[in-house]
């Protein structure tokens, strides 16, 4: 019975023992599970809420002939500058014509990708000069024409009779547009580069291709720009007291393309001086223009600015001076864990592992030498079978 009882002990023990194991090699099993379960948690897609109409159909007493139209090729928003609208990454536009008591107005909205690629568009289209409008993030006008942009959107608005109130009336209008959140909503960073001294706010332009940096009056070649190297350009002009000048930076991606292409540029500008029939690609008007002892070149990081112009050197070369590049160094930790690291959790487990083990056979123990104890005790004899004399007997009689 003892001989039992402890084998018993044993088996029950190691049976333990192993549920335990068992039990701490399953924990790596929720990220099977979760692997398993990813196709049918897939299946399970949001249907996406429709979209909200870029204008509305009235307002302000205007109403529209028809639904406004939605088109997404940007040749039939604009097919003249269509090359231009994708380089701003054009998405879809809205065209509507509305009328109230016999006037009319045309109205194109214009939506991009972020407010990045609308800025740049609002640009190409404003020409310097325009006066400017409290519509929006930024408008400008010109006549019975009121260009205005805001969030991701340009509106062209262009009224058959321009009134006192039509400002006002396309402020209504910018209320019911939407504007995107998040990083759609951040302006060109390139454009905090441009200092504000003396700066002609109306005359800013931003580019990321040839075809809207040169309709939109580039001062260098868009081939010496290079965009295909992933280039993008704010310009201004500054009312100095010697005169006015343009400058140009040139946002590059690393300081070794910006610095190769200062030497090129400078180079492209030093021999037009000398002579500018001799030099390919040719001169732009806006060169030929400028006080060719004013032309000058700078580089700060990635930066490149190029100074155009009537205004003295002197003045020229003070602007220039003010353009300086401040890198934002960011430090991301990232999550490496070392192989001592690892070491030490796989020992912290097996020490874990053998500790649940080691208290469950001891408890077992207990429980097993007590409830023995309790049932000799219960059967009159003593707890412990230590003293029993262990014999065989034969009951052999005569």
């Amino acid at each position: 019975m003892g001989s039992r009882g402890y084998r018993l002990g044993i088996l029950m023990c190691l049976a333990a023992l192993a549920g335990n194991a068992h039990a701490a090699l399953a924990q790596t099993g929720p990220a099977k599970s979760a692997g398993s379960q990813a196709p049918a948690a897939a299946k399970a897609t949001a249907v996406p809420a429709k979209a909200a109409p870029i204008l509305p159909d009235a307002f302000a007493g205007w109403v529209s002939d028809e639904a406004p139209k939605t088109v997404t090729d940007a040749a039939l928003a604009d097919a003249a500058n269509a090359a231009a609208l994708r380089e701003y990454a054009f998405t879809t536009a809205a065209l509507a014509h509305y009328k109230r008591e016999g006037a009319t107005l045309a109205v194109h909205a214009l939506r991009f990708h972020d407010a990045s690629g609308a800025y740049g568009a609002y640009s190409f289209y404003r020409h310097d000069g325009w006066p400017r409008e409290q519509i929006g993030t930024g408008a400008t006008s010109n006549h019975n024409r009121v260009l205005f942009w805001l969030g991701n959107t340009v509106v062209d608005a262009t009224f058959s009779h321009v009134s006192p109130m039509s400002g006002s009336e396309l402020r209504e209008l910018a209320g019911q547009i939407a504007v995107p959140d998040g990083t759609k909503a951040l302006t060109p960073p390139i454009l905090a580069n441009l200092p504000q001294a003396s700066i002609d706010g109306q005359t800013t332009h931003y580019a990321v291709g040839p075809t809207g940096y040169t309709g939109a009056g580039g001062v260098l070649p868009a081939e010496l720009v290079s965009f295909d190297k992933g280039a993008e350009v704010a310009s201004a002009t500054y009312k100095l007291r010697s005169g006015p000048a343009v400058l140009t930076i040139i946002d590059y991606p690393t300081p070794q393309i910006a610095a190769a292409q200062e030497t090129r540029i400078r180079d492209y500008i030093k021999a037009g001086v000398q002579d500018p029939k001799k030099v390919q690609p040719v001169w732009t008007r806006a060169l030929q223009d400028s006080d060719q002892a004013s032309l000058e070149v700078r580089r700060s990081g990635p930066l490149v600015a190029v100074l155009s112009g009537d205004a003295t050197p002197e003045e020229s070369h003070k602007l220039l001076a003010t353009v300086h590049y401040e890198a934002d160094l960011i430090s991301v930790p990232q999550p490496v864990e070392s192989e001592v690291a690892k070491t030490g959790k796989l020992l912290l487990g097996i020490a874990g592992l053998v500790i649940v083990g080691s208290s469950a056979a001891i408890l077992l123990g207990f429980f097993l030498g007590g409830g023995r104890a309790l049932y000799r005790v219960a059967r009159g004899r003593p707890v412990s079978s230590v003293y029993d004399e262990e014999f065989t007997s034969l009951n052999l009689r005569e």
